[in-house]
């Protein structure tokens, strides 16, 4: 299953870099990417962990960016 996300607010290279990385070391993460122009992470993830891999992620941004506005799509 494949998960878009609006990060509102994101401009830091250096933490989407961070982000990116915590969260592909999720478990049931296939992948994830971060695109800085967009704003947009895109998850790749199980069906089944979907769910608990979103709201890990939305920790892990709100860690590095606390301002930063996470958006589902």
């Amino acid at each position: 299953m494949k998960k878009k996300i609006i990060l509102e607010g994101l401009d830091c290279a250096n933490c989407a870099a961070k982000i990116e990385n915590d969260i592909n070391k999720l478990t049931g993460v296939e992948s994830a990417s971060i695109n800085l122009m967009t704003t947009k992470l895109t998850i790749e993830a199980e069906d089944d962990k979907m769910q608990d891999v979103i709201e890990t992620a939305r920790k892990i941004v709100n860690k590095y960016e606390p301002d930063v506005i996470f958006k589902t799509a």
